[in-house]
């Protein structure tokens, strides 16, 4: 699998040839092979009628090359901007291919549509559609082996400043069925991915099935939307998807996908989004790092279909750790970044600029849980986090799923709750200062900001409501944050529990039977240092 530096040094750092080399002029030739006809229907039942059929590996080219194509050396090969599709049109959008190599090395089969999208051609990798240095690997390659993944770049109209569509990328789809996009702050982050295959299931390995075809569509002229099919395949799952993705301020993705099992699933991930939490205001270790706080996303937010809105922080745990919230038909849910001061990270890899992403069901989704998995990690470069749908039902061979969704990539979240966020969860030592503080009590310290906090009258102070699966409270109250900012507040309590098992707690203020906050939900692990 390629890490998620590898890949956000790829597709957010770009740097195509062309500058100080030889380079073809724009809208140099792609080769393309025969026309073949195509329709999403087609594209459905062709995945339908594999799942009846064994699953057939993905062969790797010449492995013995591409493993020399490591991370140095693929970094030093670069896509002729000259080379892109509709690099002079139709539409505004480029679109430009990575190259095999040790981390990306299962071939993807890259196809253009014709006018009327009932014709495909597939694109023939040649070694002339990258700058290749003299003496790498790549050049042994064989002819025709295909690409690794794809992006799509544009004119920036507003953000940094960048000279044109050759410096500025908003979506890149690479490795299995991970893709990625940028927010409106232009900065990648999270990712999401096709479909999710036992996840932290601990008899079996988490499989990672492959976009194997893709296929993109003609833009139109001056349209802010782009459209590309996909066929998904796997040891126990194959599939067909249509993405629909329109750049605007954010990007907005319409998703419409079929799945079929080959095999039984245990645990099966609809909508899958992944991301990486090190540590923030919550919890960190003692001087493990300068920073403040590292991570791309700091809670799971949920909508749940009665109307709840919810927060979860999140954790790095000390054990693998996966957790269920019941729902029927959700609204909604999403990795989010809440945190958006600078001065919380310090970085020049703008963890506050990284951006949100909430999924968005369309239609009837049923029962099922939003699962949220959080692994331990000791650095920023693994993706640790992964959050997703999981039907109720059993994912047996033989079944078939018809899922629409939207995938909002923001900076700020799509669909914010009307009464007070949770904007900060901080733990210490339990007891009071300049008093012997007891053994196995913790003090906790939630947040809120906004909403009708900001119009409570003089004088009156909101009632926290408390529940822990074990242990008992002590010192519960609320205090406005002493910032002078308006519907500030905080509720602080002590826990004591006995025993190292993770204790669930859920917290929100209310006024008299007035809700006043979304409800904070946390899992505390009493082993964990502050």
């Amino acid at each position: 699998m390629i890490d998620r530096r590898t890949f956000l040094t790829a597709a957010g750092a770009v740097v195509l040839a062309g500058v100080g080399h030889a380079a073809p002029a724009a809208g140099a030739a792609l080769k393309l092979g025969p026309r073949q006809p195509f329709s999403f229907d087609h594209l459905r039942e062709e995945a339908r009628l594999a799942a009846q059929r064994p699953f057939e590996p993905l062969p790797v080219p010449d492995w013995s090359t591409l493993e020399r194509l490591d991370y140095a050396a693929h970094g030093q090969i670069r896509f002729k901007p000259g080379y892109a599709l509709f690099a002079d049109g139709p539409g505004r959008f480029p679109v430009t291919f990575f190259h095999l190599g040790r981390f990306a090395p299962k071939p993807v089969r890259m196809y253009v549509l014709d006018g009327t999208g009932r014709q495909a051609r597939e694109i023939v990798y040649d070694e002339d559609y990258f700058e290749i240095p003299t003496g790498s690997p790549a050049h042994a390659l064989p002819a025709g082996i295909g690409f690794a993944g794809f992006r799509f770049q544009e004119n920036r109209l507003a953000g940094p400043p960048a000279p044109d569509w050759r410096s500025n990328d908003w979506v890149a789809f690479l490795g299995a069925s991970y893709f990625r996009a940028i927010g409106e702050l232009y900065q990648y982050g999270l990712s999401a991915r096709g479909i999710a295959v036992d996840v932290a299931v601990p008899d079996r390995p988490e499989e990672f099935p492959d976009f194997t075809h893709v296929y993109f569509e003609p833009q139109q002229e001056e349209s802010n939307t782009v459209t590309v099919y996909a066929r998904l395949d796997g040891p126990r799952i194959t599939g067909a998807f249509r993405f629909d993705m329109m750049r605007d301020r954010a990007v907005l993705m319409e998703v419409d996908a079929a799945l079929f099992l080959r095999e039984d699933v245990a645990r099966l991930g609809i909508a899958p989004l992944t991301s990486m939490y090190w540590f923030s205001e919550t919890q960190k270790p003692a001087a493990i790092d300068w920073r403040p706080e590292v991570h791309d996303s700091d809670g799971l937010a949920m909508w749940t279909g009665n109307g709840e809105y919810i927060w979860r922080p999140l954790n790095n745990p000390p054990r693998t750790m996966a957790s269920a919230f019941s729902d029927g038909n959700p609204r909604g849910f999403g990795l989010l970044q809440r945190d958006r001061d600078f001065d919380h990270y310090l970085d020049g890899v703008y963890y506050d600029r990284r951006p949100s992403l909430w999924v968005e069901p369309l239609g009837d989704w049923g029962p099922g849980t939003v699962q949220l998995v959080e692994i331990p990690t000791d650095d920023e470069i693994h993706d640790n986090i992964v959050a997703m749908w999981v039907p109720a039902a059993p994912a047996a061979k033989g079944t078939s799923y018809r899922l629409k969704y939207r995938l909002h990539w923001t900076g700020r979240e799509p669909f914010p709750p009307p009464m007070a966020r949770c904007v900060a969860t901080r733990l210490g030592n339990g007891g009071q200062p300049g008093q012997p503080r007891p053994e196995g009590v913790r003090k906790f310290m939630v947040e809120f900001l906004g909403g009708p906090l900001a119009q409570l009258p003089y004088g009156v102070q909101p009632e926290p409501v408390l529940w822990a699966s074990r242990g008992k409270f002590s010192y519960v109250y609320t205090e406005a944050v002493p910032n002078d900012v308006p519907g500030h507040w905080r509720a602080q309590f002590d826990l004591a529990v006995d025993g190292t098992d993770p204790v669930e707690m859920r917290l929100y203020l209310k006024s008299g039977e007035r809700t006043l906050s979304e409800t904070w939900l946390y899992q505390y692990h009493p082993a964990n240092p502050a």
